[in-house]
């Protein structure tokens, strides 16, 4: 008697994920990646300020060229993690790693080229978020596939620390770098590392047959997987996926906002204060953070709690209570209380890695890149109106608390959302599949 195909397919998914040695190998490369990958997002706006001083921006102007990164980026979300399904996530990262590391180190060069930095700056930017849309996505897709239940939420928030680490190495090193040599050595550092570390992953952890491989699939079109169909129209009948959706969209456009505005926010406020405190503190205080909601995460589930209940209370952590804290930045005036609350907003925000992050994961393990894909491009759209509205309201109101609303409102959204209708079963498991 054969095996169901739902069986059969589980047990060969069993035996292609990592093994321990293979995973910790894995898992600290991909933390390296998602580092290099905020490091390069992250280098414009940290030299946002200073460039609207040497270009003659006005907020209007430096919120087109902040939010430009997202017009790009929600263009590649459902390719990146199809292609992820389809060919490996780690193959699409490293291909992806390897372009926007060159734009990054070549984006200062483009300041040469004419008078019209704005749309020049503009254009570097939507192409580094074209290239980068593809990441995350692809990334659920190798995390879904190589890595066993039971450590996913550990996993990923550890890899997702890297977004936070990376933000902390461009603040950090970014703001000494602005200070000492200009704002073209921001981007020359954090292009010239990705492309470094595009040689190491290429070298010793993919071999060239791989790759080349995974190239002429691309060129050619042809499917490498018997598994590449997507039940897309099962999966958006069922009210969990739309909930993970919009809780995503939610994360996605506070994080984007916070992570474009916070920089200006404290340079304009508190002038006299140093950028590498600002800059540097509150992504600090987000990798442990990061890191002990995905151990708890998994402790819990590991001593009984039901995964939903896990789950929704990392939302509660990470949408809730962090945007409490983002609230309160709106009505202080003193450096070292924004400083603890900024770093509160951040911190707990990392608890979505192990909250909705995964529960996407949860729902379809089958085609979790192309879901992602899907909630990562609603943020990414959301990021594009939601940046943008930010410099607006700066601009016409005077005033930095109509942001820090915005933000507690779009994550008020998304976790009402999430804890009325979210689940964790699984919604792939339908023989019926639809071409995607």
């Amino acid at each position: 008697m054969q095996p169901a195909p739902e069986e059969a397919r589980r047990d060969a998914a069993e035996d292609a994920q990592w093994s321990r040695p293979e995973c910790q190998v894995w898992t600290g490369a991909l933390l390296l990646g998602t580092c290099l990958l905020y490091c390069a997002r992250a280098s414009m706006p940290v030299c946002a300020a200073t460039m609207s001083q040497d270009f003659g921006w006005n907020k209007k102007e430096a919120g087109v060229v902040l939010s430009s990164f997202f017009w790009g980026y929600c263009l590649t979300q459902v390719v990146g993690g199809h292609l992820g399904d389809r060919i490996g996530g780690e193959k699409v990262i490293l291909l992806s790693a390897s372009a926007w590391g060159f734009i990054t180190a070549a984006t200062p060069l483009l300041s040469h080229l004419g008078s019209a930095h704005l749309a020049f700056m503009t254009f570097s930017r939507v192409l580094t978020g074209l290239l980068q849309g593809v990441y995350f996505p692809a990334l659920t897709s190798l995390l879904s596939q190589k890595v066993r239940e039971s450590e996913r939420a550990f996993t990923y928030s550890t890899v997702g620390a890297g977004s936070q680490f990376g933000t902390l190495v461009t603040g950090a090193v970014g703001s000494l770098l602005l200070d000492w040599y200009g704002w073209p050595s921001v981007f020359y550092f954090s292009g010239g590392l990705t492309l470094l570390w595009v040689c190491y992953v290429y070298r010793c952890l993919l071999g060239e047959k791989d790759l080349i491989l995974a190239l002429g699939v691309l060129a050619q079109g042809l499917p490498v997987s018997r598994h590449t169909k997507v039940p897309w129209r099962q999966l958006f009948r069922k009210p969990s996926v739309w909930a993970a959706i919009i809780s995503q969209l939610s994360a996605a456009c506070s994080f984007f906002i916070l992570l474009s505005w916070l920089p200006t926010f404290f340079k304009e406020t508190f002038p006299g204060s140093k950028g590498w405190v600002f800059n540097v503190v509150p992504w600090l205080v987000a990798i442990p953070a990061s890191l002990f909601s995905g151990l708890l995460s998994d402790r819990l589930i590991n001593h009984g709690y039901r995964t939903i209940t896990v789950r929704k209370f990392m939302q509660v952590m990470g949408l809730g209570l962090s945007s409490i804290f983002a609230l309160c930045l709106g009505h202080t005036s003193s450096f070292c209380k924004s400083v603890v609350f900024a770093s509160a907003s951040i911190g707990l925000q990392t608890f979505n890695h192990s909250g909705i992050s995964v529960n996407i994961q949860d729902l379809a393990p089958s085609c979790a890149g192309f879901l992602f894909g899907v909630a990562n491009t609603a943020g990414a759209l959301a990021g594009v109106v939601g940046v943008c509205l930010g410099g607006y309201l700066i601009e016409t109101t005077g005033s930095w608390t109509s942001v820090f609303n915005l933000v507690a409102a779009i994550s008020s959204l998304g976790l009402c959302t999430f804890l009325v209708f979210g689940k964790a079963q699984r919604v792939d498991l339908s023989p019926a599949h639809e071409d995607l």
